[in-house]
């Protein structure tokens, strides 16, 4: 049996599934895999997290050297978000530039963390016009089970969370002082199946989707971001419902990136 005709049956499969509100897994349309945060997984990081999720694994490290400001802002500290998906985490990476999904995953990440303004860039700022600090957010796909959005931004939010800024380090202290996070951004990612919309895709469900909505939520009530991928149309009352979706798993998930542990 070719490749093409066993995708095109496990897709009819996933279809015929959701239509009765059922998943290969066994979750319902509205369960999230198993989630488990790891902080602190890296000694040699300002700050990481592990975060795993069903079979999704994302390594997030965060990196705080002294930098120069852009021109246009000269008070503020500078981000920057990276994503790696390297060929040891699935079959359909390879080697070599970085892809059109490792764009998008660092992008919609990156935009979470801007638009909540989870850290205040201007008390990064260390001399205005001349020094500040550059915050690396490097976030590392080990295994892809689906849903490295959901994953990637869980990663790097509980990373910077257990950030701690190394003044000692560059001279620019007695002690080291933890990072300041005002804000936790939590993105949700929902994939229609036919006419039922499943939140945490994995690999296959992503596959068989027709059409793909990612809504970043924060604790005080705000949409921060969003973003549409893939093929296929959500009607405003989708997105109203998927909004309300959103809203209520980033409150599970956000208890779980401030402090760590498993949630189901």
């Amino acid at each position: 049996m070719s490749d093409t005709l066993s995708a095109e049956i496990l897709t009819s499969h996933i279809l015929d599934l959701a239509h009765s509100g059922k998943r290969v897994d066994g979750r319902g349309p509205d369960d999230y895999r198993p989630v488990r945060i790891e902080p602190g997984f890296v000694a040699s990081a300002d700050g990481s997290a592990l975060v795993h999720l069903g079979d999704t694994k994302v390594l997030a490290g965060v990196k705080l050297e002294p930098g120069k400001p852009f021109p246009d802002t000269p008070n503020a500290g500078v981000l920057t978000t990276n994503a790696e998906l390297v060929p040891l985490s699935s079959p359909m990476f390879e080697p070599g530039p970085p892809t059109p999904t490792a764009i998008e995953v660092s992008r919609v990440v990156d935009r979470a963390i801007r638009a909540a303004e989870t850290i205040d860039l201007t008390k990064l700022c260390i001399t205005p016009g001349e020094k500040t600090w550059v915050c690396y957010v490097d976030l590392h796909v080990l295994d892809h089970g689906g849903n490295l959005i959901d994953a990637a931004l869980l990663a790097g939010v509980s990373a910077l969370a257990h950030t701690t800024q190394p003044l000692v380090r560059f001279g620019l202290g007695a002690a080291d002082v933890p990072l300041e996070v005002d804000h936790f951004p939590i993105e949700c990612t929902f994939v229609r199946l036919g006419d039922t919309i499943v939140v945490d895709p994995t690999v296959d469900e992503e596959r068989a989707g027709q059409g793909r909505l990612t809504i970043a939520t924060d604790e005080v009530g705000r949409i921060v971001a969003m973003q549409k991928g893939r093929v296929g149309a959500f009607s405003p009352d989708d997105v109203k419902e998927l909004v309300d979706r959103a809203f209520r798993h980033g409150d599970r998930l956000r208890s779980l990136a401030r402090g760590g542990g498993t949630g189901a």
